[in-house]
């Protein structure tokens, strides 16, 4: 099945990293994203590259949907000018919200945040919960370790091929995006088959 992409949900941190070249590649995405009239989905903060690619967005006059915990709103300080801010109760609520306003899902250089709300989307989309394309900004080979460690986990048998496949990666903003609108989900496992275990 392929899917349509409309608004893109961004993970990333809500820090800038050591580099400048991650929020220009935020930035970049940012251009690339409002040019093909895709808004965007993000965590809500105004600080890092979570600000970055936000302020970006607007700048360019396209659409950004922010969604925060209520816990964060200080700490992640949030983007109180995004064209729709929801602030939600829990993390679980952020995330199941941030999944229902996106058709795709990228991300930018993060930490712990972005590893994990990449893998839930991942993992949703490996059990069947979504059938929504997803990628990394590999901006300057940050991902390449990751990317090693899933081809790893691939050749021994812990990842599916058809399911390591569905990552796409690409440095580039304009080619990553191009990857994603021609995405195509594999059928999910049949968990529960007998065959299968």
């Amino acid at each position: 099945m392929t899917s349509e992409v409309g608004r893109i949900c961004v993970f990333c941190g809500s820090a800038e990293g050591v580099r400048p070249e991650y929020a220009a590649a935020a930035g970049r995405l940012a251009d690339e994203m409002v040019e093909r009239g895709h808004g965007l989905v993000y965590g809500g903060g105004q600080i890092g590259l979570m600000g970055a690619i936000a302020t970006r967005v607007l700048e360019r006059g396209g659409e950004v949907i922010g969604v925060i915990p209520r816990t964060l709103t200080e700490r992640e300080i949030a983007f109180e000018e995004v064209t729709e801010l929801h602030v939600v109760d829990s993390m679980h609520e952020r995330k199941a919200l941030m999944n229902e306003l996106s058709s795709a899902f990228i991300a930018l250089p993060g930490g712990y945040g972005t590893l994990e709300e990449l893998f839930e989307v991942v993992t949703w989309a490996q059990i069947g919960i979504h059938a929504k394309p997803f990628g990394l900004l590999d901006v300057n080979g940050f991902y390449a370790p990751l990317l090693e460690f899933l081809d790893n986990a691939e050749k021994e048998g812990f990842i599916r091929p058809e399911y390591r496949r569905m990552l796409a990666s690409d440095d580039r903003p304009a080619e990553l995006l191009d990857r994603l609108e021609a995405w195509s989900s594999p059928e999910p496992i049949a968990w529960l088959d007998p065959d299968e275990t």
